[in-house]
């Protein structure tokens, strides 16, 4: 997929943990799994929200384009 998910590597700046934000955001640890390692299928708006505030981030900070070829 040409889309990669670069969560991991936002909470590492942050000092923060998967668990702390699916806390933080009120998704489940197996949801936040999904959603680090790019197998979900879709997320909320409200979801993404919730992420960005917390991290205080914006989507470029936390998606990645890599066309295939």
């Amino acid at each position: 997929m040409p889309i990669r998910i670069t969560l991991d590597q936002v909470l590492s700046e942050q000092g923060m943990t998967a668990r702390e934000l699916a806390q933080e955001v009120g998704i489940t640890e197996a949801n936040m799994s999904l959603l680090r390692t790019g197998k979900v299928r879709g997320v909320r708006f409200s979801t993404l929200e919730k992420i960005y505030a917390t991290l205080d981030c914006v989507p470029g900070d936390l998606l990645d384009f890599e066309p295939e070829d």
